[in-house]
């Protein structure tokens, strides 16, 4: 049987795969089984920061493997605790609890949220969280509920209540809702991956932060696909110059590997405590030692690197008549075009390239670290398409 025929026969059925069996990568190069090779813009959704096989994460993750693979969290192990003091040194956070998802980073966002809420209340009245229309968080029962999309309010029901939507930068209506009194958190991804790749306004992000601070909400940013130096910040709240309560992140921080994470402000640092809340493989020192590696490098340097190649990937599709318009900060964009998304991504695949799709529009999230000569060459082929 072929891989693909395996798949289909074994894997349970959730994916909408492309047609296309890989076989290994290096940089932001792929190869099928048939020696193909592909210029590869989605990074796998985000997730290989420095691209595949990259050596320095991979020594980092060789080395710790042939030292200690797991352990469980009654002890304690270095990389979890040195990836911890970076995120934290970083960031102006005080502490991090580690998980392996996004989805779970998220569900620990909204545990610390309305634990917050009752030890100041002592009633659990106050415990609903505004998110956005057209947000992402995740694919538990609680975290599709924070979604803001009703296509996936469906099927996995009944859903949690206490979560209520706001239409992204609409200022008047996030004051309304807050002002309300019920709410004990707002939650948002400054950019919306898989709502479109559409960015906050400064005026909304600022809004959202006053209104926490008037109604002693929390404040917590979804940086799962925008966090880890994917817009040209650390984190893409800090192009917006406010102050979070709560962080949650995953994909790119291990470079490749399953790992989660919610950091915690001084507000909200003694919120957790022994038995409320836990992990299994969270903190797991082989992903730990990815993400060190990986946020070590996340440098000034390499920032201003990400925001040069979104000029340069702008410069070249404002040279297509068919892109209506182009969306997102950094290397998190959205293409929206005269064509289907899902229509020029299965073109893209034929000709060496793979690009992912967000509602309609084509969405680019390659490695950080792509060359300028692959951009070129993966947008000569897209603008083609496009045009064509």
């Amino acid at each position: 049987m072929t891989i693909t025929n395996k798949d289909k026969t074994y894997v349970a059925g959730t994916y909408g795969r492309f047609p296309l069996e890989i076989e290994r990568g290096c940089g932001a190069r792929l190869w099928d089984t048939a020696g193909k090779e592909y210029i590869d813009m989605g990074a796998g959704i985000a997730v290989n920061t420095f691209g595949y096989c990259d050596s320095v994460w991979a020594d980092a993750v060789k080395a710790q493997v042939d030292k200690l693979q797991h352990t469980s969290n009654l002890y304690y192990t270095e990389p979890c605790a040195r990836l911890a003091e970076l995120l934290c040194q970083r960031t102006g956070m005080k502490k991090v609890f580690f998980s392996n998802s996004g989805a779970e980073a998220n569900e620990c966002a909204i545990k610390v949220a309305r634990k917050y809420a009752f030890m100041k209340n002592g009633n659990e009245e106050k415990s609903n969280i505004i998110t956005l229309r057209n947000s992402f968080h995740g694919r538990t029962v609680t975290t599709l509920a924070a979604t803001g999309q009703d296509t996936f309010h469906t099927d996995f029901g009944p859903f949690p209540e206490g979560f209520d939507y706001c239409e992204a930068n609409n200022c008047k209506e996030l004051e309304r809702l807050a002002s309300t009194g019920e709410f004990c958190a707002i939650m948002m991804e400054t950019v919306q991956g898989e709502g479109g790749v559409n960015a906050l306004t400064e005026e909304f992000v600022h809004l959202a932060a006053e209104l926490c601070e008037k109604y002693d909400m929390l404040l917590i940013f979804d940086e799962v696909q925008a966090g880890n130096g994917r817009t040209g910040k650390l984190y893409s709240y800090m192009h917006y110059g406010v102050s979070p309560d709560v962080v949650s992140t995953a994909k790119g921080l291990a470079g490749g590997l399953p790992m989660g994470a919610t950091m915690l402000s001084e507000k909200v640092e003694n919120v957790l405590t022994p038995g409320s809340h836990g992990s299994t493989f969270g903190g797991n020192p082989v992903c730990a030692a990815g993400a060190v590696s990986i946020v070590e490098r996340l440098t000034d340097e390499l920032m201003d690197g990400v925001l040069r190649k979104e000029q340069l990937i702008r410069e070249r599709l404002a040279q297509c008549k068919n892109v209506l318009s182009v969306t997102g900060k950094g290397l998190m964009l959205g293409i929206e075009c005269t064509k289907a998304g899902r229509d020029v991504a299965n073109e893209a695949l034929d000709r060496g390239l793979l690009v992912l799709t967000a509602k309609n529009k084509v969405r680019l999230v390659p490695p950080l670290n792509i060359s300028d000569a692959d951009i070129i060459a993966a947008l000569d082929i897209l603008c083609d398409i496009i045009d064509s």
